[in-house]
């Protein structure tokens, strides 16, 4: 399982990484791994604001669908195109290519409330 040390994490499987003042959000590695390959993603639409929680999107795999849920409250500033033509990127580059939305969030101090790398490893282990 990689984890990315340099961002947080719910216990949803999203994770938070700062770029700026931004916050670029995906599922983790671990998440991936559990839906399988990966064949539609559906994303919100820029400058959609959501809270903390929430809904932003869907990811649907051979196996499931799931809903991806917002990790801080924010603005949604951009979503991966990238996706609409491979959403097995996601299965590939969970944290390079494969990143659903940045948005710049609401309260920047949600992102310390999050799971770290290693509260996170522990916290999927359990699955």
């Amino acid at each position: 399982m990689n984890i990315d040390k340099n961002a947080r994490y719910a216990v949803s499987h999203e994770y938070a990484l700062k770029s700026g003042d931004e916050i670029i959000t995906g599922i983790s590695d671990h998440a991936q791994s559990a839906l399988g390959d990966i064949v539609f993603v559906e994303l919100p639409a820029v400058g959609k604001t959501l809270k903390k929680g929430e809904t932003f999107g869907v990811i649907e795999s051979v196996k499931a669908a799931s809903d991806v849920y917002m990790p801080m409250g924010g603005t949604i500033t951009e979503v991966n195109g990238a996706l609409e033509g491979d959403p097995a990127l996601v299965n590939r580059e969970p944290h390079a290519g494969g990143w659903l939305i940045k948005f710049k969030p609401a309260d920047p101090a949600e992102f310390d409330a999050l799971l770290d790398a290693a509260a996170y490893e522990v916290e999927a282990a359990k699955e």
